[in-house]
């Protein structure tokens, strides 16, 4: 029974993140796991992602794209961050060829589709799918829409405008500048 229950508590404790000394402070900063590393939100977007071994592809995007400095502004941002293996199930050569200086547009284009103005957590999606009768359209940075719904067993999808879907795979991510929410699949305008 001691067991159960210890495994239960620490089940519950790692759902819940993982909390660490503010050095500002030496108070206790809710922390979440994203690609091996803990997540601060008193960083801002690109000083988190760089620690993520998820997303080496999608800052080495950022970084290529010129993007820098703007998720490193002030924001907030809502950013919907694919993971390295959504790059790779693009089809063949369609990163690197992004990645090229002369695409530099093309790049920027699909990664600021990824960005929606303001701070959205998971439980202010949710209302707005609520609101919307299971689905919410959302403008991107880019000026395309993204789709936000849920499906029954309550995980959170996005769906670009060509039908493409990605699944929320950790929400809430809290940034100095905004929030991520990390997703599975590479999401297009």
């Amino acid at each position: 029974m001691k067991k159960v229950l210890s495994v239960a508590l620490m089940a519950i404790v790692c759902s819940m993140g993982v909390y660490s000394l503010n050095a500002k402070g030496g108070g206790k900063e809710k922390t979440v796991m994203v690609g091996g590393a803990a997540m601060y939100s008193t960083k801002n977007i690109v000083e988190n992602a760089v620690n993520s071994k998820d997303h080496t592809t999608l800052v080495a995007a950022v970084k290529a794209a010129g993007l820098v400095e703007t998720l490193q502004s002030d924001g907030p941002f809502t950013v919907f961050a694919p993971v390295n293996s959504a790059f790779e199930q693009l089809p063949e050569g369609t990163v690197e060829n992004l990645l090229k200086p002369e695409n530099k547009k093309q790049l920027q284009a699909v990664l600021t589709y990824h960005v929606v103005a303001g701070k959205w957590n998971a439980k202010d999606a949710q209302k707005l799918i609520k609101k919307g009768h299971g689905k919410a359209v959302v403008k991107t940075v880019q000026g395309g829409k993204l789709t936000l719904m849920t499906s029954d067993d309550g995980n959170v999808w996005v769906m670009d405008t060509n039908g493409g879907k990605a699944m929320v795979t950790i929400a809430d991510v809290n940034q100095k500048n905004g929030v991520i929410h990390v997703i599975d699949k590479v999401l297009l305008p």
